[in-house]
């Protein structure tokens, strides 16, 4: 039985204060708005029946305890659309010749073979500012689609008459599916998709190891045999890839060697490179994404124009992507006296792993950065969402689900420090609310 049910109607709650049912902005209900309760029992609840179905510990109120935020963020439509047209308009962009060009200049190269998928779903992270959403980075393999899903179904909405989640909750455990589909058939034709590895490094270990069971479950519902593994458990011979003797149609690939090269991965590698097993994402798919070096080429407006990119475009992506270029030799000294208005982050970093703060920037990590490839950004401050009147708010940020250039789902994150994390009380995965007109 899947952890999710069919019906993603929210739970109405009544009684909430006057200001969340007529608020002047969404901007009031972050600050003033604490009625609308996401029951995190409930999502635990569901995930521990997930877990249990496979004979594991269902303790996961204790192990996870902060996953999931106790309440929403709430987003204007206005935002709401803009984010949908900037992802839609870096689909336009990295479609031009002259883009993947220079993406694909800098990329490892594995990613110079094309095997004809599009590369599944993209995370793309969102910072909210009185000027509208700023797009911080694009990852290829985002985690939290399914367990957002779960969020958005145990929703409580207090002013259902006001309030609507933006997405069809009911729909995205399909859209998954059929984006696993459409990335098999892009590849393999008509052929049926009947098996799929989900694969990470020690698997069981990764925090958001429940989710790789969510969607364990949700391919084995629909017909797919689908087992979690570390990709040293995978075989190459007979031109097939094999995990325990059964061979591998589709990989989910939730690995951060974005290039396939450590010595671990070559049985996937060899597979992938030769055509005979579907990699999603593949190391393309990063290379023209993900890599933040090609944020610099998408928040430039004159690049944009040369690449053939339409005047609308350059607009939405000029406006919406922060002012992002390389560090090197020749502007080291310059980006470290701006340093309080940057954030620096590794061209091909995860996970916000060995990135920091301009100002809280040491010289002695700045000397170390100068053996790495590292990116400069605009410091965009995320915006704030208030838990209880006494408590100091949570920063947040908002992830657009989507593929080939179209969102099927808006979660936010909530988190304390210097980057997302799921170690803040109250903090985690959340829900969005936006106004129903």
């Amino acid at each position: 039985m899947s952890a999710m049910t069919n019906d993603s109607r929210p739970t109405l709650t009544h009684g909430c204060d006057a200001l969340c049912a007529q608020p002047a902005s969404m901007d009031d209900l972050n600050r003033d708005c604490h009625c609308v309760a996401v029951p995190a029992e409930s999502m635990h609840t569901a995930l521990a029946s997930a877990m249990g179905a496979h004979g594991l510990p269902q303790a996961i109120a204790q192990t996870h305890p902060n996953l999931f935020a106790s309440l929403p963020v709430f987003l204007s439509r206005q935002h709401l659309d803009a984010m949908a047209r900037v992802v839609g308009d870096i689909e336009s962009a990295v479609s031009q010749p002259a883009y993947r060009a220079m993406a694909l200049s800098w990329a490892p190269p594995i990613a110079g073979f094309d095997p004809g998928a599009a590369g599944g779903m993209l995370g793309l992270d969102f910072h909210i500012t009185p000027d509208g959403p700023r797009l911080i980075e694009i990852n290829t393999n985002p985690g939290g689609a399914l367990l957002n899903a779960l969020v958005g179904q145990a929703l409580r909405v207090c002013v259902p008459d006001t309030l609507a989640i933006p997405t069809d909750m009911s729909g995205v455990e399909q859209r998954v599916l059929q984006i696993m589909r459409q990335e098999w058939h892009s590849q393999a034709g008509e052929r049926p998709l009947t098996s799929i590895a989900i694969v990470d490094e020690d698997p069981t270990q990764q925090y958001l190891y429940p989710e790789f069971l969510l969607f364990r479950e949700l391919f084995i519902r629909h017909g797919i045999d689908a087992a979690i593994c570390d990709p040293s458990e995978l075989i190459h011979q007979d031109g097939r890839l094999w995990l325990h003797g059964q061979p591998v149609d589709l990989i989910y690939n939730r690995l951060t060697d974005f290039s396939l090269s450590e010595r671990a991965h070559a049985a996937m590698r060899a597979s992938y490179l030769a055509g005979e097993t579907v990699v999603t994402p593949h190391p393309r798919a990063h290379a023209l994404y993900a890599d933040k070096r090609n944020l610099a080429l998408l928040g430039d407006a004159e690049f944009l124009r040369t690449s053939g990119a339409t005047e609308s475009t350059i607009a939405t992506l000029a406006a919406a992507v922060p002012t992002t270029m390389l560090v090197t030799d020749h502007n080291r000294d310059d980006l470290w006296s701006r340093r309080r208005d940057m954030f620096f982050k590794p061209a091909s970093g995860f996970g916000s792993k060995a990135s920091y703060r301009g100002d809280k920037l040491t010289r002695r990590v700045w000397d170390e950065i100068r053996t790495s490839t590292y990116i400069a950004q605009a410091l965009v401050p995320p915006d704030r969402r208030h838990t209880h009147r006494d408590d100091a708010p949570l920063k947040s940020d908002i992830r657009a689900y989507a593929y080939r250039g179209e969102v099927f789902l808006y979660a936010a994150r909530l988190y304390q420090g210097q980057t997302t994390n799921f170690r803040t009380p109250g903090g985690g995965f959340a829900p969005v609310l936006t106004s129903k007109v």
